[in-house]
């Protein structure tokens, strides 16, 4: 992404049909890779609940593997996505089956409800920034920029919260989060539309759609998992 960043203002290329099979690709990998999570959870949780459960006791390194993995694989698509679009699908295939299984054992503190409702929110909200992103005329550059510092500060905060153990600090980090997505949603979603009009003749559509996808399904799961908070939150004070 920081190749692109860097040189954003090179060309400006307009294809209207071109964008819009463009984006579609995009959104339409996207939501493949949150299905994919959505039904690696439910299998996790239910077909191979029991030989997860086993896997975790015999080998505790195991979560650590799925915390881990999806970030390293997160760099490779990012590094790799225009030179190998096939390969780099894959890899964005096989996050969200990661990301999934890690969302089974988070699942299991929260009640179907609490899920529901967090669905529902971080979906009703990724469509309307994903919009606003893509057709708004004004630049969300420098509040992308913003929303990433946020972003790193945020992290920092949360890794001293987990020392802390601080429920209500939780609560209020994840409203934090949910503002800071909200903007990288809509800055993401701009973004990819100008790399498109970019360079969108230089490089490889279908690589630049695995990596918009990519980029937005990160949003959209951590949109996910801070509604998710918030609402199992709420639950626990009723």
């Amino acid at each position: 992404m920081d190749e692109f960043d860097q040189n954003l203002g090179r060309r400006h290329i307009v294809d209207a049909s071109g964008l819009n099979v463009f984006l579609s690709k995009i959104y339409g990998y996207m939501a493949l890779a949150v299905f994919v999570s959505a039904l690696s959870a439910y299998l996790t949780m239910t077909v191979f609940a029991k030989q997860m459960v086993a896997l975790m006791v015999s080998h505790p390194w195991t979560m650590w593997l799925l915390l881990l993995l999806p970030i390293a694989l997160t760099f490779v698509i990012n590094f790799r996505a225009t030179r190998n679009p096939v390969a780099s699908f894959i890899l964005l295939i096989i996050t969200a089956i990661i990301y999934g299984i890690t969302f089974a054992f988070i699942a299991g503190a929260y009640t179907g409800q609490d899920i529901a409702s967090a669905f529902i929110a971080s979906a009703s909200v990724f469509v309307v920034m994903a919009i606003i992103g893509t057709v708004t005329k004004k630049d969300l550059s420098r509040w992308g920029s913003y929303a990433s510092a946020a972003l790193i500060g945020l992290i920092v905060a949360m890794l001293v919260n987990l020392f802390l153990k601080n429920p209500m600090v939780s609560y209020i980090f994840s409203f934090i989060a949910v503002i800071i997505f909200i903007v990288l949603t809509a800055w993401d979603a701009q973004r990819m539309k100008n790399i498109y009009l970019q360079f969108g003749d230089q490089v490889s559509t279908n690589g630049l759609a695995v990596l918009g996808a990519l980029q937005l399904y990160l949003d959209f799961v951590n949109l996910f998992l801070q509604f998710l908070t918030i609402f199992g939150f709420n639950d626990d004070r009723n």
